[in-house]
């Protein structure tokens, strides 16, 4: 059987990126992991993040980082401006983002993932 392409989207020492990479190697599947602050995080990306999932799916509100913007930055939240944060701060994301085939999906889901592959 063939496996669909597998990325992981997040930063390396997430507990959620730590769970999903450890699930998906033991299961021995092959996937790419894509460190935002090692790989960068490119508008395009995350605007396709946006479109698919919802600005509200991947912007993580309970983030140590969420909390620690002021209240400036945290009201009048509009999609734009949620993508601005997330892109000068790529831990506001929900971590993980999975993309498998044509797929994505935003958080660890054991169920989800195994019904995608």
């Amino acid at each position: 059987m063939h496996q669909p392409p597998i990325i992981v989207y997040g930063i390396k020492n997430c507990d959620s990126i730590k769970k999903t990479r450890t699930w998906l190697d033991r299961r021995s599947l092959n996937y790419q992991f894509h460190d935002y602050r090692v790989d960068g995080l490119e508008p395009a990306l995350l605007q396709q993040f946006a479109d698919r999932l919802g600005i509200e799916a991947i912007l993580n509100q309970r983030s140590t980082s969420w909390r620690q913007l002021d209240d400036a930055q945290k009201g009048d939240l509009t999609p734009d401006k949620a993508r601005q944060l997330m892109l000068a701060n790529p831990t506001l994301i929900k971590r993980p983002i999975v993309a498998i085939g044509g797929q994505l999906f935003a958080g660890f889901n054991p169920e989800q993932l195994s019904a995608a592959l």
